[in-house]
């Protein structure tokens, strides 16, 4: 199949009519705004529907409604969007109704700038609504895992019958790159949606969507329910890549944009003899634990980040103090550059920082 070259906010539109998301339901608001300019074009052509609701609180109820219904929905906005959001993302998941939510992160904390950041990760991965409760959270750092990305958390969502957020900074909803729309991997055998509310059409009770358990006892249970499903998840929905971490003795952490200039610091790491590798979490949540015990020649773990640190706490809780973890933040929009990454890493291989700093 022939590449195309695309904007990835465009990318992430047409990878979810491809997924087969018919209705979209959002607001507009910068850096992904061409994202429901695209969608608002194209969702009419194959018989779906496009609306640009009053604001995101109605958005996110709208999807609500949408998916509980059994369409595949989707709706999409950037940081303080997606923070109005949480109370409906909640209700889903509470409800088990299945979406997909992508935040194309800029700078904050409130309005901030329009400039790509990573400063949304505690709301994406600890949940920003109330209530015990998880969901799933792809991070792509290039367009075409963008793509592929946006194909599978429809999957996943259908799955597990739970909202899947997808995070991207700023920066891979505006570049341009060549991508390619394969038919996704079948990873999953996906349950029919007997539970949607289709009408009953005389043949069977009427299905109830709802996430009210006025018994505590009733809710006990059901929140159980949920947390069976999030041991699932965090089971069997790990991703990450490990580059060049086999012989690493210098240890990177970062996901997303800032992975990729990660790599082209370690590239010149290596060329001076220093023995560099990068984590990157493809999945936020449930984050991969597991990928810090594959590194037995570590001595130093440096996690990068376009904010001031927080992925950094994971890092922390998955080395569990066997190794020194060190933090390297840009935060307002601002991106790290591969020369100031590789001098904070000499300065902590000549010990002239202490662990748990601030930059």
């Amino acid at each position: 199949m022939a590449k195309i070259l695309m904007k990835g906010n465009e990318a992430f539109g047409k990878a979810a009519i491809e997924a087969g998301c018919k209705y979209f339901f959002g607001y507009p608001i910068t850096p992904q705004s061409e994202l429901p300019e695209y969608l608002s074009r194209e969702l009419p052509k194959i018989g779906g529907a496009f609306v640009q609701a009053e604001s995101e609180v109605s958005a996110i109820n709208m999807v609500y409604g949408g998916a509980g219904a059994g369409a595949r929905v989707m709706t999409s906005s950037s940081s303080p969007g997606v923070a109005l959001k949480q109370e409906g993302i909640t209700y889903a998941v509470g409800a088990e109704v299945p979406c997909v939510v992508l935040n194309v992160m800029r700078g904050g904390p409130g309005l901030g700038s329009i400039q790509p950041s990573q400063a949304d990760y505690f709301m994406s991965t600890r949940g920003g609504g109330n209530g015990d409760y998880r969901t799933p959270v792809f991070a792509p750092a290039t367009v075409q895992e963008a793509v592929d990305m946006i194909m599978e958390a429809f999957d996943v969502a259908d799955y597990y019958r739970s909202p899947v957020m997808v995070v991207a900074d700023g920066m891979i909803g505006q570049m341009m790159e060549p991508v390619e729309f394969r038919a996704p991997e079948k990873k999953r055998e996906l349950p029919p949606k007997d539970w949607a509310t289709v009408g009953t059409k005389g043949k069977r009770k009427p299905n109830v969507i709802n996430s009210l358990y006025l018994e505590p006892e009733v809710l006990e249970d059901h929140c159980w329910h949920l947390q069976e499903k999030f041991n699932a998840m965090e089971k069997n929905e790990v991703q990450y890549e490990m580059y060049k971490t086999e012989d690493a003795e210098f240890v990177f952490a970062a996901y997303g944009t800032t992975s990729r200039v990660v790599k082209s610091a370690i590239d010149i790491l290596r060329e001076e003899g220093i023995k560099a590798g990068l984590i990157r979490p493809k999945v936020l949540w449930p984050f991969p634990f597991e990928a810090f015990n594959q590194i037995p020649n570590a001595r130093n773990i440096l996690t990068v980040e376009m904010s001031m640190g927080q992925m950094v706490e994971d890092v922390k809780m998955a080395v569990e103090g066997k190794l020194p973890v060190y933090f390297h933040g840009r935060p307002g929009g601002m991106t790290p550059t591969p020369a100031e990454i590789v001098e904070k890493a000499k300065k902590i291989i000549a010990g002239e920082l202490v662990a748990g700093g601030a930059r």
